[in-house]
C-alpha cells in the first residue's frame, strides 16, 4: 500500500488481494486522524485483484467516517473481478466509482 498526498486528498494505491489477513494495515490507514477536519481520500483499488467482504466492509467504514468528518471516500475500480464484487453487494450506489485516479481527483461540481 502506498500512501500519498494530492492537493490535501489523501490517496492510498492498493495491490494484491485484500482480505481478512490483509485488510487490518488499509484499515489503519484510513483510521480518522485528529487534524481531518476535511476529511478527503480516494482509494485505489485498480491494482487489486481480490477483495472479500472484510474488504468491503473496511470501504464502508471509512466512506461513513469520511462523510461524518465532512469529508468524502472515492473509489478507483477498473472492470474486473473486484468491480464485480462491490456491484454484487451494491457498494457502487453508495460509493462514488471512478475509472481512472484523475476522474477521481477531480472536482466536484456544486449541487445545482
Amino acid at each position: 500500500m502506498v500512501r500519498t498526498d494530492a492537493d490535501g486528498i489523501a490517496v492510498l494505491g492498493l495491490d494484491g488481494e485484500i482480505d481478512h489477513q490483509s485488510v487490518r494495515g488499509l484499515t489503519r490507514a484510513l483510521a480518522p486522524t485528529e487534524t481531518a477536519a476535511d476529511r478527503r481520500v480516494v482509494i485505489d483499488l485498480s491494482r487489486v485483484t481480490f477483495m472479500d467482504s472484510s474488504g468491503v466492509n473496511a470501504v464502508i467504514a471509512a466512506f461513513h467516517a469520511a462523510q461524518t468528518a465532512g469529508g468524502w471516500l472515492r473509489l478507483v475500480v477498473v472492470p474486473g473481478a473486484v468491480l464485480r464484487t462491490l456491484q454484487l453487494v451494491a457498494l457502487d450506489t453508495v460509493v462514488p466509482f471512478h475509472p481512472t485516479l484523475e476522474e477521481a481527483l477531480a472536482p466536484t461540481p456544486p449541487d445545482s
